[in-house]
Parts: C-alpha cells; structure tokens; sequence
C-alpha cells in the first residue's frame, strides 16, 4: 500500500500524531469558491481533499472542478474522487465507470468510496473493487467511508478506513474498536460535525486517544440534501483558523 502524503512530505509518525485534515468534499467551487482557494494556503496541514462533482464524476468533464482541483494538486495535495458504494448495492461495472471518469477528467490521486460496507460478508466484494482501482491508478490513495467501525479485515484491502462519521453528540461517548490499536494512526479517519468551538481540544484529544491520524471536524450541522446525505461537511466551520493554527504546520519535522 501507498503511504498517505501530506503537503509534499510522506506522513511520518511524528505528523500522524500531530493529526492533519482529510476533507470529505466541499460543495462545486462556484458554490464554496472561499473554501476550495483556503485548500491552497501553505502551511495548512491537509492529507487530502475529495472532489464530489455530482453525487460521483458527473457526466461530462466540469472545467471549474478541472481547476479548481488543479489548483489544489499543484499545492502538493491528493485528491480524491468521491464515488459511492450504496452499503454495497452499486453494481461493480458503474463504480469501475466513475473511476474511469475521475481519473480521465480530473486526474485524481485516488478515490474515497463512501457508504462503504461494514459487514464480513461483504468484504470479498469490496477486496475486489479495491483491488481493481488500485490497478487502475498505479499506485494512489484508497479510503473506505464505512463512518463506524468495520469488519477488522478491511483494514488490509486499503490505505485508510473512516471509522466515524457522525455527530458530536456521538463522538463525545464513542468508544474505539480495540482491533484498531494494531495499526498506526495514519490508517484511521474521523469526521464530526456539529463541534461547538469550546469542545475543539476536548475532540482532538479524543481523536488521538482513538488513534485517528486525520481528521475533520466542523461547527456546522447535519442537513440532508436531495439524496438524503449530509451537507455538513461542504462548507469551512466556522473555526478553521483556530484548528489550523492548533493542530499546525503540514510539514514533518
């Protein structure tokens, strides 16, 4: 497996525990122009940013998420394309399709395959889609959108598993699946909306307890769109300076 990359560095121990931020995609940049430019800001500890064009690639090349992600590429961050697993009911040939589209039109750095299954029985299934996008990219990132713990053997069919993804409300009371504690930090992601600004060291300390080497965490809270998903985590919080500043610099020491 490929090793996450920060801005232009390979993500040492050291960065893992000083956390980073994997952004799980921000709305069209004609929509969130402020937050997709802030993805360029030297210094800013990302992992990596998903691109969702339209609830996956779209169906033709869209030159704003062209440059948009250009822009973001050039700043020595991944890139990931968003495609979605439907807990495991998406046909294999549609999502092979997206990430032909994505590497085609936006040349991503690889891909977060959201909703992803959680059960053993699928596990099999999801071994093969992995393993064919990894053909595909030639090497690049892969992190599984389970947004709670999964079968511990998912683990081994992925760079990174998002094993929470949910509200504060949660977080705060979570308990961590003892299995994790067998692989680093940088293999675990956590998002969480819904952090009031007073409660923002209280959740990274929770993130490092639980052994999560990249987060994201907004004051924002949880709205459906037309598809049923959250668009919480499509705008800034309103604290990102504060937690840029606190958790810092995307450089390894």
């Amino acid at each position: 497996m490929p090793h996450l990359t920060t801005t232009g560095t390979q993500l040492s121990a050291t960065s893992a525990e000083r956390l980073g931020f994997g952004v799980p995609g921000y709305a069209h940049p004609l929509l969130a122009p402020v937050e997709w430019a802030e993805l360029t800001r030297p210094g800013t500890p990302l992992h990596w940013v998903v691109l969702n064009v339209d609830d996956g690639p779209g169906d033709r090349p869209d030159p704003h998420c062209l440059e948009a992600t250009g822009k973001v590429r050039n700043a020595g961050v991944q890139v990931l394309g968003h495609i979605d697993l439907a807990h495991g009911s998406r046909p294999f040939g549609d999502v092979a399709s997206d990430a032909h589209h994505y590497l085609e039109w936006y040349r991503v750095d690889g891909f977060l395959l959201d909703r992803c299954p959680t059960d053993r029985a699928d596990l099999q299934e999801v071994r093969r889609t992995t393993a064919t996008l990894e053909a595909v990219l030639d090497g690049g990132h892969l992190v599984l959108g389970h947004g709670s713990h999964p079968y511990p053997g998912y683990a081994e069919v992925a760079d990174q598993l998002v094993t929470f993804s949910g509200p504060w409300t949660d977080y705060r009371w979570s308990q961590v699946a003892e299995w994790t504690a067998d692989y680093p930090p940088e293999r675990f992601a956590h998002f969480v909306h819904g952090v009031p600004r007073t409660h923002l060291e209280e959740a990274t300390r929770i993130a490092r307890w639980q052994g999560a080497g990249t987060i994201f965490f907004t004051d924002r809270t949880a709205r459906s769109d037309h598809r049923g998903q959250s668009t919480a985590f499509e705008a800034l919080p309103g604290y990102w300076d504060e937690i840029v500043s606190q958790i810092g610099p995307g450089v390894s020491e």
